[in-house]
């Protein structure tokens, strides 16, 4: 897509918007609800009749939520798309439009730029969306990038969190804790790196765990299955703060409790063996960890025949009436309090420790 990457330039000899220019240049519409994308003070959007728009945003902060020292640009620009549009999906919409905003240090170079946008456009071009606009900035704190995601939906189709119901299901997609263990990964190399250079990190055999770390998938075939099947969540959201946070933000909306089964719980075999590497729980992993990226959501008890035989969902416990109590029941038969230890944003870093 771009040239003359042998030579780096810097990001001061192109101007804001020579730099916009520079990077947007190759940007194809394809979708006809997308009227006007970049060039103008605002992006245009025609949203097809009897439809409704969502519209979400997530920001990815430099030292927060990402270390350039070992996430690529390319995957970087990739996760940064992604992660907004499974929160379209969780709507149960279909994401259509993106917007993206960016704060630069001046320690980046514009080939580093060239490529978290190669990664954001390869996004884009997997998932039918189009970027239409956005900002840049200069930062002193790191890279910032903020998008927006815009989606459609049928009104009857779009699923809020709020409405679970006493003797639902609760489902979820693929499989949990795989993000974290990649992070782990990621972390102990560095820091085997970092006190002794002469030591290269060593990431054979631990392939899922990475990519579900620096490269998640929204989950756009469930959105289709359901749509097959004629199936309907009563409430639904994606898991970026872990399980057990998720469950209790459906739980705590929709004025319900629920219970959990930690033998339900969907673990691919390479999480289970790196989580035991590392002398960690798998199932805490799972219920903790975030940045899965894979959809929570609950079923009434009549679509139950229609799901059951789908191997890309798992139930993993029900809705009941009592409203505030979230219950764990371990292998041993041992009922827990789910608590909500997942990712916290606003963290200080000072209060992690």
């Amino acid at each position: 897509m771009f040239e003359d990457k042998n030579n780096p330039k810097e990001i001061e000899n192109l101007g804001e918007f020579g730099l916009i220019n520079h990077l947007t240049s190759q940007i194809k519409l394809k979708n006809p609800t997308s009227v006007k994308g970049v060039g103008d003070d605002a992006a245009v959007i025609a949203p097809s009749k009897n439809k409704q728009i969502v519209v979400t945003t997530d920001m990815l902060v430099e030292g927060i939520h990402f270390d350039l020292i070992y996430t690529p640009f390319k995957h970087l620009g990739y996760k940064a798309v992604t992660v907004n549009l499974s929160d379209v999906y969780a709507m149960n919409a279909v994401p259509t439009q993106i917007t993206v905003s960016i704060a630069v240090s001046n320690k980046i170079s514009i080939e580093a730029l060239e490529e978290l946008y190669e990664g954001m456009l390869l996004a884009c071009e997997i998932y039918g969306v189009d970027l239409v606009g956005g900002d840049t900035t200069s930062s002193n704190s790191g890279l910032i990038i903020s998008i927006t995601a815009v989606g459609e939906a049928e009104k009857k189709e779009i699923v809020y969190r709020n409405g679970a119901k006493e003797n639902d299901l609760i489902c979820v997609s693929g499989d949990l804790g795989g993000a974290f263990m990649g992070l782990q990964l990621l972390e102990r190399e560095k820091q085997i790196f970092n006190e002794n250079p002469a030591i290269q990190p060593d990431f054979s055999g631990y392939d899922y765990v990475l990519e579900r770390q620096l490269k998640p998938e929204p989950r756009q075939d469930v959105i289709e299955m359901f749509k097959e099947l004629g199936v309907q969540p009563t409430a639904m959201i994606d898991i970026s703060d872990g399980l057990s946070s998720e469950v209790i933000h459906i739980c705590t909306q929709s004025g319900v409790g629920c219970t959990i089964y930690e033998d339900k719980l969907p673990i691919d075999p390479l999480t289970v063996s790196t989580a035991e590497e590392m002398n960690l729980n798998p199932s805490v992993c799972a219920l903790n960890g975030g940045e899965d990226y894979e959809l929570l959501f609950t079923i009434s008890l009549e679509d139950y025949e229609k799901i059951k035989e789908q191997k890309r969902v798992a139930i993993i416990g029900h809705i009941t009436s009592d409203k505030g109590k979230y219950e764990f029941v371990s292998n041993g038969d041992t009922v827990h309090e789910l608590t909500a230890q997942g990712w916290n944003a606003i963290l200080k870093k000072e209060d992690e420790n």
